[in-house]
């Protein structure tokens, strides 16, 4: 059995990624950290191509979703 993971606070988490302590994040703090599901999130991390998968953990590089997101963006 693996050991329980602390849970991190979101703001805690987006103060990590500004500081650039982490990078990768895994798919429930991804969710957490861009209010959405995990599934929406799950599916917004294939399309930009940010997954990384080493044994059986799943990461995803936040920069790239950052970039992906950009592209829907709308100019008023």
């Amino acid at each position: 059995m693996g050991q329980k993971r602390k849970a991190i606070e979101t703001d805690e988490l987006r103060k990590m990624i500004k500081d650039g302590r982490k990078k990768f994040v895994r798919l429930n703090e991804g969710a957490a950290l861009y209010s959405v599901g995990i599934n929406t999130f799950r599916e917004w991390a294939i399309d930009a191509g940010a997954i990384y998968r080493i044994k059986k953990i799943t990461l995803v590089n936040t920069n790239l979703i950052d970039e992906y997101l950009e592209h829907f963006r709308d100019e008023y």
